[in-house]
């Protein structure tokens, strides 16, 4: 039997010692990105008041709440709210997913609406179906004053009626939704842009005049010449403001049936007593509008205002994604421009119920035990605080008089394990000992209360 060979081995001043370098990291950049903004402790008073306000008034006017993704299929958008339009062509997230998906972050709320409305069959439902949803959206455009690249949307939409008495309705709810957060002074503007029928012939009209203007117009709107004429309308440019001025007006050229409805919605809104004017300029940024076009403008000191959220009908837009022919109507209010509003007219933000009881405790044992003191108190719905971080007493009870609380509650190492709490009236510094036992019944006569909320103050804040 041969004998096996042997193996060589590699001498071992001739193995190089490789050394593994390490990529460097990147910095880490510590602020958001361009366009994006964190929403602070201090502004959230804001942010829940709106919460609270639509919220309520969804359900007040029958509005069922929808919650629908952040991603959706890049061409549901592309599809409903046009391919000539900024949003589509420069300001739309779209990126392709590792599964080869084309998606794209949502750049408005009501596409998503409509293709859940389609997906789970809300045809069905008594009409009309109204729906209400809140969140970020999304657009790659410049910031600016109350707009983001991430900024967040209110929207209300309503799906299956033709008649323009819903048009006036959310017309209304819009209205009361901004008074009712304090800003009294606003503009209401509302247009008919008509149907695909009569908005054929006034958009051969208008392309007419445009090519007599197209010299002082900007590049943009130019563009916009051949494939979305009434955008240019819309431009905020002042040499194209200037140029359209004489422009053909689309109320002056619509059917039959639109000339009807518009002007009973403007009935509508005079029953209601709806201060509003005529803008036969308006006409919104996406291609999806027909008949009503609304917008709200803030009403701003020194002639500046801002656009403070719009809407229409888009009654053509279901069944143009292959749903049911669906009329339909909504509007959306951006939030961030509601809160500078907000903030400019002084209106008051929402003032969340303050504690009218403090813990405090002193000792590690009484710190344990304190845990299920506070516990109990939120289960029996005794509105209270508690500083568990800080360690001296001196400093505890700054904290509850800094609260303007009613009662403190002090528990140190011999109440520990006497089994009993000292209760303290804040406003006449009179205190006394009472068991745990009897702890709540004792706390709840005092306060002559049936509070269910509690409130947690953390170290620093």
């Amino acid at each position: 039997m041969p004998k096996p060979k042997k193996i060589q081995k590699t001498p071992k001043k001739l193995v190089k010692k490789t050394r593994l370098v390490r990529p460097a990291l990147e910095p880490l950049v510590l602020r958001t990105l361009r366009g994006m903004k964190d929403i602070l402790p201090e502004d959230q008073p804001y942010w829940d008041q709106i919460r609270r306000t639509s919220e309520r008034l969804s359900r007040d006017w029958g509005f069922f709440r929808i919650d629908t993704p952040l991603l959706e299929f890049s061409n549901l958008f592309a599809r409903s709210i046009g391919e000539g339009t900024d949003i589509v062509e420069k300001e739309m997230y779209t990126f392709t997913t590792r599964g080869g998906d084309k998606v794209a972050l949502r750049p408005e709320l009501t596409a998503g609406n409509c293709r859940a409305y389609i997906q789970h069959g809300m045809n069905i439902l008594p009409k009309p179906v109204k729906l209400f949803s809140s969140g970020p959206v999304y657009r790659y455009d410049r910031p600016q004053e109350g707009r983001y690249r991430e900024h967040y949307q209110i929207n209300f939409d309503a799906f299956g009626e033709l008649d323009p008495i819903l048009d006036a309705q959310v017309i209304q709810v819009a209205h009361r939704l901004i008074q009712s957060l304090g800003i009294k002074t606003f503009q209401i503007q509302v247009n008919s842009i008509g149907c695909a029928d009569c908005r054929k012939d006034y958009r051969d009209l208008l392309i007419s005049y445009l090519e007599s203007k197209k010299n002082k117009l900007c590049q943009d709107c130019r563009s916009r010449m051949e494939n979305n004429p009434l955008r240019v309308l819309d431009c905020k440019e002042d040499k194209c403001a200037q140029a359209v001025a004489g422009a053909p007006q689309s109320i002056d050229h619509l059917c039959e049936e639109c000339r009807t409805h518009f002007r009973n919605l403007l009935e509508y809104l005079d029953e209601l007593d709806l201060p509003y004017i005529i803008n036969p300029r308006l006409v919104r940024g996406l291609d999806y509008y027909t008949k009503t076009v609304f917008e709200i403008w803030s009403g701003s000191e020194e002639g500046k205002k801002n656009a403070l959220g719009g809407g229409g009908r888009y009654d053509k837009l279901i069944k143009n994604m292959g749903g049911e022919d669906t009329p339909a109507i909504g509007f959306a209010l951006g939030v961030e421009r509601l809160i500078l509003e907000m903030k400019r007219v002084q209106a008051k933000p929402y003032r969340a119920p303050k504690p009218r009881v403090f813990l405090a405790q002193l000792g590690s044992l009484a710190k344990k035990k304190s845990l299920r003191l506070f516990s109990e108190l939120e289960k029996n719905g005794i509105m209270a605080a508690e500083s568990f971080g800080r360690g001296s007493l001196k400093s505890q009870l700054k904290s509850a008089s800094r609260l303007g609380v009613e009662i403190t509650l002090i528990l140190g190492q011999k109440e520990t394990l006497d089994g009993t709490v000292i209760v303290k009236n804040m406003i006449t510094g009179v205190q006394e000992t009472v068991s745990v036992e009897k702890l709540v019944d004792i706390i709840k006569k005092k306060l002559k209360t049936d509070s269910v909320v509690v409130h947690h103050i953390t170290q620093g804040m």
